[in-house]
């Protein structure tokens, strides 16, 4: 049963692929606007902004600047959904002897394989940009670690979102929320500069911890209790995501 299910999901996801490899322009539609964000704060905003500390601003940036790159990815997963769904593939399936739960897991194992990528591209320009660190392998291990986690999470809700949406635009407007989310925490400034109210929601909200995190570890410098933080966070939020996602699944074509 196992290498039933194992085998559905893999030819479901090779699909979904070669759909993103006929059209590469998703993955680099993904990375533009996070790339452009980071140029933005980088090179105009950078000079007025304070950190605390005295790495450079671009260090300062980049876990956000992943985190928001992942958020507008998922986003294509609610849309191809959508459209799975909009164009009878999923009753095709159910007519064939495939696995139920592969034909969703084909469309979020291409979610992270395409938004690793995306992530890749946009390391890449902030390493151009003058990002370094001397962060060991095991803490590189963590911050992919922590990215899949993100993404996995993210894209189970987003598959909640394509199956749920009634238009293409309501598919993909509920990474909009995702995308603002890193505004309103330490991915930017720090915390302390912000009011009150601002500040206890800012520290109080997954994307910090997460933040934090990914940032400690590229400076190289102690996670505490942030990195316990963040995993509760993205562990809860993958469970929680994955049910929904599969009693709306199994809601939808029953």
């Amino acid at each position: 049963m196992t290498t039933h299910v194992l085998g559905d999901t893999g030819v479901l996801t090779a699909r979904s692929l070669r759909h993103i490899l006929r059209s590469p322009d998703t993955i680099m539609t993904t990375a533009v606007t996070p790339i452009a964000m980071m140029l933005l704060f980088v090179y105009v905003f950078g000079g007025a902004i304070t950190t605390g500390s005295d790495e450079s601003y671009v260090n300062y940036l980049l876990p956000g600047i992943l985190l928001i790159t992942i958020a507008s990815g998922v986003a294509y997963t609610a849309y191809r959904l959508f459209l799975d769904m909009q164009g009878g593939i999923f009753e095709r399936f159910q007519s064939m002897p495939i696995a139920r739960s592969s034909v969703l897991w084909g469309h979020v194992l291409t979610s992270l394989a395409a938004n690793m990528a995306s992530v890749g591209i946009v390391i890449g320009v902030a390493l151009i940009m003058g990002f370094r660190t001397g962060a060991s392998v095991a803490a590189w291990l963590a911050v992919a670690g922590i990215l899949i986690l993100f993404t996995l999470s993210m894209t189970w809700i987003a598959v909640i979102a394509g199956l749920s949406a009634k238009t293409v635009d309501g598919a993909s407007a509920f990474s909009y929320p995702l995308i603002f989310l890193p505004f309103i925490s330490s991915a930017f400034v720090p915390t302390a500069t912000m009011p009150a109210p601002v500040a206890w929601f800012a520290e109080n909200q997954p994307v910090t911890s997460i933040v934090n995190t990914l940032r400690a570890l590229l400076a190289q410098e102690p996670v505490g209790s942030d990195i316990w933080t963040a995993l509760a966070w993205l562990v809860g939020l993958l469970v929680l995501a994955y049910a929904f996602a599969i009693a709306t699944y199994r809601r939808r074509i029953s």
